[in-house]
């Protein structure tokens, strides 16, 4: 690039308005800058076709009439002539001129051209500032826009943080409802056990008081053994039973209810503990309603008994035998 002091120089040297010491800096300029010697090739150019361009001058009408009146005067004698002025040929005159011209036209296009030079140069300081200005605004835009993504991708996190909370809690609530749910469902069934054993020990304290009641017309009830045995079923936890034995006259009366049906070859067998003998005394085999499992047995046990510490029921073959084979189901007190 060529510097605006050299282009400065071609100017006025294409106008031959150097200095010597101008001159001389600008042949070491263009020896040193082939570009500058073409610029001042071409600025020497454009004066010469400026100075070819200027339109031709008609010279005055009075002009010839002093021409010839000059000539008339050269055969007077040399006393009678005036002293000798200077005149100037008329085309020195006319060369003049047009060298006149041509360095007044050259020296405002010169003045143009810097003028422009100065204007171009501080364009494009501006530019350079235009450019700046805009790289800082798309780099201050492009943190804003980092930051702003930034920001919601915290908002995102923080959005789905708060909503897995959310799920969460909902699903907590959702168990503690089913929980709650559960906990009523068993809180009923609580009630309707309870229900249902109250239920059957009103039935059991009925069945005891008719038992006492037909005991009591048959002899004292003092004399009379009333054992309540328990379930050990696990499928019949409800079944009971009530044993009411007369030592006197040998004989008892066992009434059952809730006991599952049995098999075709299976019975229910009483048994009575009495501590003289090893094993228990028979009492003889029942079977209960299919429908509602009760069944009423009078028995008369096989053997004396002289004291009796349990009752029990157990599950054997059908008719029975001699000792206990199979599970107990029923045993009191």
């Amino acid at each position: 690039m060529i510097a605006e002091r050299s282009e400065e120089l071609a100017v006025l040297g294409a106008l031959d308005l150097l200095s010597l010491t101008e001159q001389a800096e600008l042949a070491a300029a263009v020896v040193a800058d082939p570009a500058l010697a073409v610029l001042l090739a071409s600025f020497r150019s454009t004066a010469a076709e400026l100075a070819h361009s200027a339109p031709p001058v008609v010279p005055p009408t009075l002009l010839k009439t002093r021409i010839l009146a000059s000539l008339s005067t050269q055969t007077a004698p040399a006393s009678a002539r005036p002293s000798p002025g200077i005149v100037l040929p008329f085309a020195s005159w006319i060369g003049l001129a047009a060298a006149a011209c041509f360095a007044l036209t050259t020296a405002y296009f010169g003045q143009a051209f810097v003028t422009e030079r100065t204007a171009v140069a501080a364009l494009r300081d501006q530019q350079t500032l235009a450019d700046l200005a805009l790289r800082g605004a798309n780099n201050q835009l492009e943190a804003e826009r980092l930051i702003s993504r930034r920001e919601l991708t915290a908002a995102s996190a923080q959005a789905a943080e708060s909503s897995g909370l959310v799920a969460a809690l909902e699903s907590r609530l959702v168990e503690a409802s089913l929980n709650a749910a559960d906990s009523a469902r068993q809180l009923v069934g609580s009630r309707d056990q309870i229900a249902s054993a109250r239920r059957e020990l009103t039935a059991r304290d009925q069945r005891v008081s008719d038992l006492t009641r037909q005991l009591a017309a048959q002899g004292t009830l003092a004399d009379y053994k009333i054992a309540t045995l328990a379930s050990l079923l696990g499928n019949s936890p409800q079944a009971l039973a009530v044993a009411v034995w007369n030592p006197a006259n040998q004989e008892g009366v066992l009434t059952v209810q809730k006991l599952p049906a049995l098999a075709a070859d299976q019975d229910y067998q009483l048994w009575v503990v009495d501590p003289q003998y090893p094993i228990p005394v028979d009492g003889g085999v029942f079977r209960v309603d299919p429908a509602t499992g009760e069944a009423r047995l009078n028995f008369r046990p096989n053997l004396p008994v002289k004291t009796v510490a349990k009752f029990a029921v157990s599950l054997e073959r059908k008719g029975g035998v001699p000792k206990a084979e199979g599970p107990m189901v029923l045993i009191g007190p």
